[in-house]
């Protein structure tokens, strides 16, 4: 692409960010800078058009950005906007390490509150618990209470009902026995480990056991919630979304599942600093009209989540990236004053 081509495709771009209505060529010629006529201007439109750049909406004669020109221009052409020291200083006033519990929370909130977008942090991720100890109380005839101690000195209660009443001594048995194959073990690890013993146990504690795994499993894992969302409601006054309520309820009913949400948010854990997802390029159709700016948060140098805004493909990227990155940053400071 010409110098002239990339020159017209940033200002429209830029022009129709800021006013949301299709861009003709009277208007580019009027706000590119450039001395051209708008016949050129047309000849270059039609061209970027034809590249896959720009599309005509059929209501109207101007041309909107295609996802494919919104990445030229976020890779290439953007001049980005640093936030101004008022919202540095609301960021940092905010993220303060002395509420390490709020701290999650207020991040997504700001992410929200200075892009008028959803703000999305995930949670930072545990280490997989280790099974310090396993027992088991009778409770009445075929119900059991599992008694779960993870390494960090969590406990979890799970009630088992059996098909077979179990003795004192047959309980304390299977205690011990998978207290010998389990401690110390990760879950997946002592599961592993458990389902090969228990192929060579021929024992009436077999099912038990197997049934004690099972639960283990759920009990340790837990029901933590993945991440944080800020500022749904907030796509409903983004005028591209807006227009599409079936498109709204799909976008809606993924930040409610969110596992879709968390699986893409895991991609930009692996990524060095900002990474941008354009329309389709996020793979998950609600989000075929949003744009998702995300970046990785650390706690002392090592990467645990990360974080980001959800709004329409158009929206000014030039404000939001630099608002994502310098929250990505405060957040990783914050959170690690806070462990030393």
């Amino acid at each position: 692409m010409d110098e002239r081509s990339r020159t017209l495709l940033k200002a429209l771009i830029e022009h129709y960010i800021a006013d949301g209505a299709p861009v003709g060529s009277r208007s580019l010629s009027r706000f590119s800078g450039l001395e051209l006529s708008p016949a050129t201007i047309r000849n270059v439109m039609a061209d970027l058009e034809e590249a896959g750049f720009l599309a005509s909406p059929h209501t109207s004669a101007g041309r909107v950005p295609t996802p494919r020109g919104y990445r030229l221009f976020v890779d290439n052409l953007l001049t980005i906007c640093p936030p101004n020291e008022e919202e540095i200083a609301e960021i940092g006033g905010s993220l303060r390490p002395d509420q390490p519990q709020q701290l999650i929370a207020s991040a997504s909130r700001l992410l929200s509150q200075l892009t008028h977008f959803a703000g999305i942090v995930t949670l930072p991720r545990r280490a997989a618990p280790k099974i310090r100890q396993i027992e088991f109380l009778r409770l009445s005839e075929r119900r059991i209470l599992l008694v779960l101690i993870s390494n960090d000195g969590d406990v979890q209660n799970r009630i088992l009902l059996t098909t077979k009443d179990y003795s004192a001594a047959e309980l304390i048995e299977a205690g011990n026995y998978l207290n010998e194959y389990c401690a110390g073990l990760e879950l997946e690890q002592a599961h592993h480990r458990v389902r090969e013993e228990l192929k060579r146990l021929h024992s009436d504690l077999q099912a038990l056991m197997a049934a004690a795994m099972e639960a283990s499993s759920e009990a340790l894992s837990g029901e933590q919630q993945p991440c944080v969302i800020s500022g749904e409601k907030n796509l409903l006054d983004a005028a591209d979304l807006a227009s599409d309520m079936r498109r709204l309820r799909e976008l809606f009913d993924l930040f409610e599942q969110r596992s879709g949400l968390m699986s893409l948010l895991e991609h930009s854990c692996h990524a060095d600093g900002i990474q941008i997802f354009i329309g389709g390029e996020s793979g998950l159709a609600p989000l075929d009209e949003c744009s998702v700016v995300a970046a990785p948060y650390e706690i002392n140098g090592q990467i645990v989540g990360s974080l980001g805004v959800i709004g329409p493909t158009r929206m000014a990227y030039e404000r939001v990236i630099p608002i994502v990155d310098i929250t990505a940053r405060l957040l990783s400071s914050s959170l690690s004053l806070s462990q030393s």
